[in-house]
């Protein structure tokens, strides 16, 4: 093998090496924007289920409570 061919090889084990570590690339800095959004979004389904849900949980809560209460 010649050396540039050598080098270029080394280069790609050192690669696959660095990948299979586990360790980020020193320039990766996450997707924290996409994190953000996801995190956001779930906060946001959570209050729109809970506005619409709650009364209709709570009078089921309700009357489980009173039912085990009559025991």
């Amino acid at each position: 093998m010649n050396e540039p061919a050598q080098k270029i090889s080394l280069r790609i084990v050192a690669a696959d090496h660095a990948d299979l570590s586990g360790r980020a690339a020193p320039t990766d800095r996450g997707d924290v924007p996409g994190w953000v959004l996801i995190t956001l979004m779930t906060a946001g389904l959570v209050v729109v289920i809970w506005g619409l849900a709650g009364p209709a949980l709570s009078g089921v809560f309700e009357q489980a409570i009173e039912r085990v209460s009559s025991f």
